[in-house]
Parts: C-alpha cells; structure tokens; sequence
C-alpha cells in the first residue's frame, strides 16, 4: 500500500505550488471535471505545449510538473480522456477541462473491487484529521 494514496494520515503539500513555480515556471493550474457527472476529478497544470497538443488531440494532456514532461491522463493506466469542452476563468491564468472517460475509470488507483474510482475517494474526517476513504 502506498501510505500517501491509500493511508489514512493527512499530508498535504503546501510547498507544491511553489516548488512547481522554481521548476515549471511557464505552467496554469487546470481543474478538471467528468462532463457527465460534475464531479471534479483531478487539478493538473498545463503549458502552451501541453495545451495545443490536447486542443489538437482532443485529449487530456497535461504537462507533469514532477518529470517536466508531457503527460497524457492514463496512458499508463489505460484511464484516458476524451477532452470536450475547455473553458478559461476571468483573469485567464487556470482552465477548466470538461472531460469524458473512455473507458468508465478515472484515477489510477483501484478500490477493493479493482475498480477505478474517483481521485478524490478520501474525506477528511474533521474531528480526528485522518482520511476515510469513501471507495476502499
């Protein structure tokens, strides 16, 4: 079991963004959200690369500010996206991408069952500060 995707102890990292910014400095932050349900699935970053090739592609592409690389959603899982809709906020430094799964799983982790589950399946539990997760 890895302890930060699967564990029950908050570790957030508040330093992300700023260590994001040193190394990626050319990059947005992008919510992105499963077209058919609402739900929020991930936040990632893109850059102008990144950007053109999934507008290009019509997929979910991403720039990986932990390889500084391009990063197309689940291809390594087989959890891709099909990019639909891709919406700009008003001071026009993040992006919303309204996606669809191609094959029904999202995150690259997997519950009990073997399924893909969301990537937000933990909830904090606000009077102990542990994380329940709410799809083992």
């Amino acid at each position: 079991m890895k302890e930060l995707e699967e564990g029950k102890i908050l570790q957030l990292d508040f330093s992300k963004l700023a260590k994001t910014a040193q190394k990626c400095p050319d990059v947005i932050p992008v919510a992105v959200q499963n077209i058919d349900t609402n739900e929020v699935i991930l936040v990632a970053y893109t850059n102008e690369q990144a950007l053109k090739l999934a507008v290009g592609t019509r997929t979910a592409v991403f720039w990986s500010t932990s390889r500084n690389e391009l990063w197309e959603k689940g291809k390594t899982s087989g959890e891709t996206f099909d990019l639909l809709e891709v919406y700009v906020n008003c001071e026009q430094n993040s992006l919303l991408y309204k996606v669809r799964p191609r094959r029904g799983g999202i995150c690259h982790t997997r519950n009990q069952n073997g399924e893909a589950r969301n990537c937000y399946y933990r909830r904090l539990n606000m009077d102990t500060w542990e994380l329940d997760n709410i799809d083992s």
